[in-house]
């Protein structure tokens, strides 16, 4: 398919974990796709506190755990810095957050539009995520004690992979295009 191997940057914010699990099953669905064996496609997930340049790959997908319906601080910072490289190949963002079932809270958080336009994202998933008291701060076991919140893991694997089976699909349709006659 392409004279090289097609590379997909995912980059992830995360909390307690569960998100950066995302990206690394998103990683992994990428490469493993048929189309993704088929164009040797290599897909990363890093941590958005290493700050990865986005330049070498073909592709990116940012993606943040949501808290009080916002994302991580380090996520926006990530693709304001970013935002030229960003522009430059085909984005996708996801979140991660809701829980229980049906997952709650159900809506975007309210940053993606803006993140979404800054980036020129292609589009945006909102998976589900996972609370695990024990993993929590003293003062974020209060707040979801309070608030009664289902514990628990509610991520979608089956919604990830497909996801990942999409992605790789379009990365490699739009790398290995022929190049429009002008």
């Amino acid at each position: 398919m392409s004279a090289r191997d097609l590379r997909v940057l995912i980059v992830v914010a995360s909390k307690h974990g569960a998100t950066a699990e995302i990206g690394t099953a998103l990683a992994r669905a990428l490469a493993d796709s048929d189309v993704g064996r088929a164009a040797r496609l290599e897909a990363v997930s890093l941590p958005v506190e290493q700050r990865p340049d986005p330049a070498p790959y073909d592709a990116v997908v940012l993606g943040s755990a949501v808290y009080v319906g916002r994302w991580l601080e380090p996520a926006r910072q990530y693709a304001v810095a970013h935002v030229a490289e960003l522009r430059g190949r085909p984005v996708w963002l996801f979140s991660s957050g809701p829980i229980g079932e049906p997952p709650f809270p159900a809506d975007e958080p309210h940053d993606v539009g803006t993140l979404m336009q800054l980036t020129g994202a292609r589009g945006h998933r909102l998976f589900p995520g996972r609370l695990e008291k024990n993993r929590l701060s003293f003062g974020e076991r209060a707040m979801v004690t309070a608030m009664r919140a289902p514990v628990g893991d509610f991520r979608d694997w089956d919604a990830v992979r497909a996801w990942g089976d999409e992605i790789a699909a379009e990365v490699v349709r739009l790398t290995t295009a022929p190049a429009a006659a002008t």
